[in-house]
C-alpha cells in the first residue's frame, strides 16, 4: 500500500526579547506569543536575550534568516538607541521588517508627598525658582522613562538633576522614602502607591488623561505638545518576502485584537494598537528623529 507523504514539522517561531523575564516587554511578548500561536497554528516561543538596552536581541534578529522563524519584540529603546549608541552593529530601520505595534504605555510623573508642588505648573515654577535643587530618580539610563524626564526639562526650560539607579525598584523606593523628589514611572509600578497616598501623581505623559487616573491631568495640559509613551512592537529581519511579512503581520494584528490579549495588555496599564506595517514603519522613523533631539539635549550616553 502506498504511504501518504508526511509534511515535515515546522520549526517553532522564536520571538526574541531584549529585556529580562518578568518586565513589561517580556509580558507583551508572552501575551502575543500565545495568541499568535493560535492564529498561525504553530508553536511560538519567547527567548529572552537581554543586554545593551535591547541591542543584543535586535542584532540577532537583524542577522537572522528572513524566513519568519526569528522575530523581535522591541520597545522604545529601539528608536532611542539609534542616537544613544554611536556604533550600532545594525541599522534600526533598514535591517528590520516592521510587522505591527502591539501596544503603547504612558507613564506618570510622581513625587514624594512632601514636595511643595501639586501639579505640573507648580513644579515648573518651583524648578525655575530652585534650579538644580530638585532631582529625578532614573531607573535605567537611556530608557524611555529617563528620556521622558529629559524631554520634560527640555520643553519646560528647567534644570532638574538626574539620580541614576540600577533598576526601577530601588528608584521607586527612594522616592517613597523622600530621598529623591520625583520620578517618571510606568503606571503599573506606582499605581498602588498613588492610591495609598504614598506618592502623588502630578501628571501623565499621554496626550490625554488616563482612564485609570481621570483626576490626574495630562502634562500637556500645562506643557503643550509634551507627550512620551513607551511602545512595544513586533519586527522581523529585513528582506522578508511580501507574502510572508503580510501573513505574519495579519496574524499578529488579529492576535492583538483578541479579547484575552486586549485584557492582558490593559491590565498592564497599556493600550493595544495592532496597526499596519506601513503605519508602524512611519512611527518608528518619526521616533528616531524625535528622540535624537532629546538625547542630544541631555548629552545622554549608553552605560
Amino acid at each position: 500500500m502506498p504511504a501518504w507523504a508526511q509534511v515535515p514539522a515546522q520549526p517553532p517561531i522564536r520571538i526574541l526579547v531584549g529585556a529580562p523575564a518578568g518586565g513589561t516587554t517580556d509580558t507583551m511578548a508572552r501575551t502575543l506569543a500565545q495568541a499568535l500561536s493560535q492564529q498561525l497554528g504553530r508553536t511560538v516561543l519567547v527567548d529572552n536575550k537581554a543586554g545593551a538596552g535591547g541591542n543584543l536581541a535586535a542584532d540577532a534578529v537583524a542577522k537572522a534568516a528572513p524566513d519568519g522563524n526569528t522575530l523581535l519584540m522591541s520597545f522604545t529603546s529601539h528608536a532611542i538607541n539609534a542616537s544613544l549608541y554611536p556604533h550600532l552593529p545594525f541599522d534600526p530601520v533598514k535591517d528590520f521588517t516592521p510587522l505591527t505595534m502591539v501596544s503603547t504605555s504612558p507613564s506618570v510623573l510622581v513625587a514624594h508627598p512632601k514636595l511643595p508642588a501639586n501639579n505640573v505648573a507648580e513644579l515648573i515654577a518651583l524648578a525655575k525658582a530652585k534650579p538644580g535643587q530638585l532631582n529625578f530618580a532614573i531607573g535605567a539610563m537611556g530608557s524611555s522613562l529617563h528620556l521622558a524626564g529629559d524631554a520634560f526639562k527640555m520643553k519646560a526650560g528647567v534644570f532638574i538633576v538626574n539620580i541614576p539607579y540600577r533598576g526601577t525598584a530601588p528608584a521607586v523606593q527612594d522616592v517613597l522614602a523622600g530621598q529623591v523628589d520625583l520620578m517618571f514611572a510606568a503606571v503599573g509600578n506606582v499605581q498602588a502607591h498613588i492610591k495609598a497616598g504614598k506618592l502623588k501623581a502630578l501628571g501623565v505623559t499621554s496626550a490625554k488623561r488616563l482612564a485609570a487616573f481621570p483626576e490626574v491631568p495630562a502634562i500637556a495640559e500645562s506643557l503643550p505638545g509634551y507627550e512620551s509613551s513607551a511602545w512595544f512592537g513586533l519586527f522581523g529581519p529585513a528582506r522578508m518576502s511580501p507574502e510572508l511579512s503580510k501573513s505574519l503581520s495579519d496574524a499578529a494584528r488579529a492576535a492583538v485584537q483578541t479579547p484575552q490579549v486586549r485584557r492582558r495588555i490593559e491590565s498592564e496599564g497599556a493600550s493595544p494598537v495592532g496597526n499596519n506595517p506601513d503605519e508602524f514603519a512611519r512611527f518608528v522613523s518619526h521616533e528616531i528623529v524625535r528622540w535624537k533631539a532629546v538625547v542630544q539635549y541631555a548629552g545622554a550616553q549608553a552605560e
